[in-house]
């Protein structure tokens, strides 16, 4: 069965590599954008699926050497490997044929907001702020400030940025929840230690396509925008608020010096938290039945711990843990994506099976 599907599907791979070179294609833009998409979607799949038929004819080879006068031990030797690499074919065959999520490719929003523990809170949003710039800074990506309410001390009461980038969202879907800090705030004489708590919330940036607003469910403001301490008030009211009245979801955004510009941003922002809601009650009620493991975006959810004095950062979804807490926090978080992609991988093929 799981064999016949991937013949099926290495089928589906030639025929639109037939297509793709056919005038008829060629000269439709919309069916040659969305073949050659299907088309690189799928020569993953067939590569892997090539080589596993590969290494099955070379163990057959293998078998036949074995019946040869004084073979069998080095033919033994060659075909326990050819198992193992076709074991472990198999493994990677079984997670890329996992239905994908229709968001890993998206753009992102992420929403940074200090909890409990007051400015130490709002200083470890900024220490979030910057892992999570740095490490779009590392991936190639573009980011853009949309909100940023700072304390003047070097926290952040909140802040709002968006990340571009492809697969941005594949990256930092599991970020997500509540950030728990433990570590001797600055002001603290008596060496005692604080926990704080720091929600993030990680938004797929969507397209008017993908969510209708009628905008006559929506209440525009424009309002002076202003630094910490009333500084830098704009003389024009470039700042824009914009409600959505039947949700009563309100976004802001002061960051442009353009009125338009942060209607536009405000808007995109708008449109990534309506989508979120939407998403949200849909998984709540696909899960019901069960706790979901990791991905679940819940920000009241403790996800994670960043322990200073131990220089530990421990996730609690997964178990995991590593001692490089400044190299994370400097955008280094390639060891912790990846071990929560295969702990999310390894649940779902379980789920399937």
């Amino acid at each position: 069965m799981f064999l016949d599907k991937l013949a099926n599907i290495e089928k589906r791979y030639l025929e639109l590599e037939t297509a793709v070179s056919s005038p008829e294609v060629i000269n439709n833009r919309e069916k040659y954008t969305a073949s050659t998409k299907e088309l690189n979607e799928l020569l993953p799949i067939v590569e892997k699926f090539r080589a596993y038929r590969q290494i099955a004819k070379e163990i057959e080879d293998a078998d036949a050497m074995m019946e040869e006068e004084g073979m069998k031990e080095l033919a033994e030797v060659e075909k326990d490997e050819l198992e193992q690499k076709q074991k472990t074919l198999l493994s990677e065959l079984e997670i890329l044929l996992l239905p994908k999520d229709p968001n890993d490719d998206k753009n992102i929003i992420i929403e940074i907001r200090a909890g409990t523990g007051g400015e130490e809170a709002a200083l470890f949003a900024g220490d979030l702020l910057r892992m999570y710039l740095r490490y779009a800074e590392r991936q190639g990506w573009k980011t853009e400030i949309m909100e940023a309410n700072d304390t003047g001390l070097g926290g952040y009461k909140e802040a709002v940025f968006n990340i571009i980038g492809k697969g941005a969202y594949s990256k930092l879907k599991y970020e997500g929840g509540t950030h728990r800090v433990q570590r001797v705030p600055k002001t603290e004489s008596s060496g005692r230690i604080h926990t704080s708590a720091v929600t993030v919330a990680v938004l797929p940036e969507v397209e008017e396509v993908d969510i209708q607003i009628d905008e006559n469910d929506l209440k525009f403001e424009a309002f002076r925008a202003g630094g910490a301490g009333g500084q830098n008030v704009n003389k024009v009211s470039s700042a824009v608020r914009i409600t959505h009245l039947p949700t009563g979801t309100v976004v802001e955004c002061r960051e442009e010096r353009s009125q338009l510009q942060n209607r536009a941003k405000a808007m995109k922002l708008l449109r990534a938290r309506l989508y979120e809601v939407q998403a949200e009650k849909q998984r709540l009620e696909r899960e019901t039945t069960r706790k979901i493991m990791v991905g679940s975006g819940d920000r009241s959810e403790k996800i994670r711990t960043y322990n200073f004095p131990q220089s530990r950062i421990t996730d609690h979804r997964i178990g995991f843990t590593v001692h490089q807490l400044e190299q994370v926090l400097d955008g280094k978080l390639d060891e912790l994506i990846e071990a929560l992609a295969i702990a999310d991988r390894t649940a779902k093929l379980a789920k399937a099976q």
